[in-house]
């Protein structure tokens, strides 16, 4: 696979792009796409980069019916020199093959995915926006396509990567969301598809978040599905709780994503001398910790909000104002440092970001 040109198609139509300072998310597309394809017989074959462009599929593609498929999210960022900076996009790969294995899809070549995507990357730089808060979004992703309604996994699939210019993910920014506990659905079960970045996961999330904005929320609290007693995650984020100075999230048990900002936020805390521990946490000791006065701060943490904190938790009737329904000081600086990291305005002790020359 290293060893394969990339072969390069130019958009004769270069579209307009659009006013960084009234971005939404995902909403706009680049000029430009990456695409590669498999069979069986040849494996992963014929990278190439085409003008952004509809794509052709036979009605009986396994996609449609059987759902395999799997994505990732990560971000690229311009900075005051015009550098482009990418944060951690190893482990996004690394991701993709985690999700490859649960959902029996055929693994990629990191490095080469990894090396198509900067190709595009450099390609597209100008799309990049430069306004505060934005960056443009990059979103791999693999279905299956091979024509057959058997129930197996697929013996084609085509991987593609598109970028979008976006600015923030809630309209809210850095200001506090209202979350709404779901006790009636569940996420994902230990032994499904939870920890695979899968689109069934989002699909079966609509119903509770669509009843969650009605009553004015932003977003669901995911408790188990066994119990619907612990916590999981924090619609398509991970969650964290500062409690009487020690930060906790839940543990990664099989249907809970391992993400790449909540892996950087536990990392920065250990670096602080901040305790943060990794565990089972039930909704009762969090609303246990709010009535006593310990429960100080709660915030989720994703690619597409980077840090989102959390001004109130309603919890069957129960309101909890956390914070006085403010951003916390943790939050904020978690948030400052994370964004000043990925957009190379301060040091990197971790290495994190790679430039794209």
């Amino acid at each position: 696979m290293e060893d394969q040109t990339i072969q390069i198609t130019q958009s004769h139509s270069k579209k307009q792009k659009p006013n960084s300072e009234q971005l939404e998310f995902g909403r706009i597309f680049t000029d430009h796409m990456f695409i590669m394809d498999y069979t069986v017989e040849k494996g992963w074959y014929d990278p190439r980069i085409v003008p952004y462009q509809p794509i052709t599929l036979d009605p009986a593609a396994m996609i449609f019916h059987y759902g395999q498929t799997v994505f990732e999210g990560l971000k690229a960022y311009k900075t005051k020199e015009n550098k482009v900076l990418l944060f951690r996009p190893e482990m996004n790969m690394a991701r993709l093959n985690l999700s490859n294995e649960r959902l029996c899809i055929p693994r990629i070549d990191e490095d080469f995915v990894l090396k198509a995507l900067i190709k595009l990357i450099e390609m597209e730089k100008d799309w990049i926006p430069t306004a505060e808060g934005t960056s443009l979004y990059i979103r791999p992703f693999i279905i299956s396509t091979e024509p057959y309604l058997g129930v197996a996994a697929s013996t084609s699939y085509k991987l593609m990567i598109i970028l979008s210019p976006v600015g923030s993910y809630y309209k809210e920014g850095i200001h506090p969301v209202k979350i709404f506990v779901e006790r009636e659905y569940v996420r994902a079960v230990a032994g499904g598809t939870g920890k695979a970045k899968t689109a069934g996961n989002y699909a079966s999330s609509l119903k509770a978040q669509e009843v969650s904005e009605k009553q004015g929320y932003s977003q669901v609290l995911w408790l188990d599905g066994i119990e619907k007693r612990y916590i999981e995650e924090v619609g398509s984020m991970n969650i964290f709780f500062k409690i009487n100075g020690e930060v906790v999230t839940p543990e990664l048990n099989g249907s809970i994503l391992a993400g790449v900002t909540r892996d950087s936020v536990i990392s920065l805390l250990k670096y602080w001398g901040i305790p943060v521990s990794e565990r089972k946490i039930s909704i009762d000791e969090i609303y246990d910790s709010y009535k006593n006065g310990s429960l100080e701060e709660i915030f989720g943490t994703g690619t597409a909000a980077v840090i989102s904190p959390v001004g109130e938790l309603n919890w069957e009737g129960e309101k909890m104002d956390i914070n006085n329904g403010e951003t916390g000081p943790l939050s904020q600086k978690l948030y400052n440092t994370l964004t000043n990291l990925q957009n190379g305005t301060e040091p990197d002790p971790f290495d994190w970001t790679l430039e794209v020359k």
